[in-house]
């Protein structure tokens, strides 16, 4: 291993000698080494996560976008879901729950404007739940790996750029199966390098639980955002992450909590409906059943803000939801979403915002 010292180190990272030092009595650097009164720190080490660099003037934590593409992700619509916060988010409610995070759009736009006192966050996704922790506890070892499979990746041509994504993959089911705690940070990374190379992003499972997304057309894929992730790690540092049914946030919820909830879509079209984010399909039963939750928060006192596809685009006769949810208020707002197998078939439709208040 080829070490270099606490002022080149400076310099390389842009910041004060001293910091690097501090930074290395720490423990913060791995592998770093004092010799007499000199810290010899690791060529290749990564800059620590430093929470001060995450605060802005008005003392919040930077913004952050997400780490993950995801299917029916929110970020083109946080502009609309901003707009159906509650008031006083921040103050009077000092809670959040999200009982689908996803990939954490509205998660991360929250955490980035607002204080809270308690955040609670679940998925039954068992991969996606562990890479959130590992975002959250092992984030300089998760870039590190990450690093790696870049470099290792993006010189490739594009038939052995499939080979090795494929031996990714593979990587990656054995270790879903057979892997264990010390497998934990690999098995994130490779969930990461995954959903950045594969196609559209899509996380999709067998019915064995072995995913099976075939690689995408991505020319040069950003698989490592340092500075993404550093700011996505401070944001969750005091964030509460398991791998549970989202009926197991009823004990988290009360009446200063404000909720957001994004279930798998109720599908359009017979070819439009992707819920295989695990090996157990949301069908209309399980719509009806998160709509019993709903009023179960709705008494709780709990502000709640639900997503979900319209069905009027395709048939205006279609009340499923307008019924399920008809002591609620029902807002529809505009996307742009793949509404079937026809790639040439996006388009602006409109999506439920459905709210308690």
């Amino acid at each position: 291993m080829e070490y270099i010292s606490a002022n080149e180190v400076s310099k390389k990272w842009k910041i004060s000698q001293r910091r690097v030092t501090i930074l290395c009595a720490e423990n913060k650097i791995e592998y770093a080494e004092k010799v007499g009164n000199m810290w010899l720190i690791p060529k290749q080490a990564i800059k620590p996560v430093d929470g001060r660099v995450f605060k802005a003037e008005n003392g919040n934590i930077g913004k952050a976008k997400p780490f993950l593409k995801w299917a029916g992700g929110k970020g083109q619509l946080l502009t609309e879901i901003r707009s159906k916060y509650p008031a006083g988010l921040g103050k009077r409610i000092k809670k959040y729950a999200e009982p689908f995070v996803g990939g954490g759009a509205v998660l991360f736009d929250v955490l980035s404007n607002f204080n809270f006192d308690e955040v609670y966050i679940s998925d039954v996704n068992e991969e996606l739940i562990n890479t959130y922790i590992m975002v959250r506890d092992n984030v300089n070892k998760l870039m590190q790996a990450l690093e790696v499979m870049g470099n290792e990746y993006l010189p490739l041509e594009q038939e052995k750029r499939k080979d090795y994504y494929l031996k990714k993959r593979e990587r990656y089911n054995y270790l879903k199966t057979c892997g264990d705690q010390l497998t934990e940070i690999e098995k994130a990374a490779l969930f990461i390098f995954l959903n950045k190379t594969c196609f559209n992003g899509l996380y999709r499972v067998n019915k064995k639980g072995q995913y099976n997304v075939p690689m995408g057309a991505y020319k040069n894929p950003k698989i490592c955002d340092k500075q993404n992730l550093l700011v996505i790690s401070q944001l969750l540092q005091n964030v509460n992450i398991v791998c549970k049914d989202y009926r197991e946030s009823a004990s988290f919820i009360d009446d200063s909590t404000f909720v957001y909830i994004d279930p798998p879509y109720r599908p359009l079209t017979k070819t439009a409906g992707f819920t295989a984010y695990t090996t157990t399909l949301f069908d209309d039963k399980a719509q009806e059943e998160l709509a019993d939750y709903v009023t179960l928060i709705d008494k709780k006192m709990a502000k709640v803000v639900v997503s979900n596809s319209d069905p009027k685009n395709i048939n205006e006769y279609d009340e499923f939801f307008d019924e399920l949810y008809s002591k609620h208020k029902i807002n529809r707002i505009e996307a742009s979403r793949m509404i079937n197998s026809n790639g040439n078939a996006r388009g602006k439709i409109s999506e439920l915002l459905i709210s308690n208040f």
